[in-house]
């Protein structure tokens, strides 16, 4: 497990513990409030799920798009070194990068359009949930993936 994924879990079972401790604390009251606070609870997972499946598969294109793009750049480069001009293996390599450059930004561009409106399409759903801030975790997102 890389460092990054140690933080990404650490923190999301410290969220985990926060908000079940917050869930039990609020369902003690009556039993309308109860099934107020459950619904709003299950309105917000729901937004979560929406989210994290448009997520996974934005990040599931993105990394597909990204080991096409080093393919192709591989390729392209064995291909430039059986050239048997030093003008010829230049100009072959030039190309192999800049096609690969191209591709990976086409790729960020697209990752990062995705994830955002993944959280925006969020925002918007656990708004309409009315259920309190902190039972959202909309606090993290900026430890997403940049797509770098």
């Amino acid at each position: 497990m890389t460092k990054k994924q140690l933080i990404i879990a650490t923190a999301s079972l410290a969220f985990a513990a926060t908000f079940a401790v917050g869930a039990l604390a609020q369902t003690t009251g009556t039993a309308d409030t109860s099934t107020s606070i459950t619904t709003k609870i299950t309105c917000v997972g729901t937004a979560v799920a929406a989210r994290e499946t448009a997520i996974d598969t934005a990040m599931t294109a993105y990394t597909a798009s990204a080991n096409g793009a080093y393919s192709a750049r591989a390729t392209a480069l064995a291909s430039a070194y059986t050239k048997s001009t030093y003008a010829d293996v230049k100009t072959d390599v030039r190309t192999a990068w800049s096609n690969f450059s191209a591709s990976m930004k086409t790729a960020r561009k697209t990752w990062q359009s995705a994830k955002m409106s993944a959280w925006t399409s969020f925002r918007t759903a656990a708004k309409a949930c009315k259920a309190p801030g902190s039972v959202s975790d909309s606090g993290n997102s900026g430890m997403e993936t940049s797509g770098n």
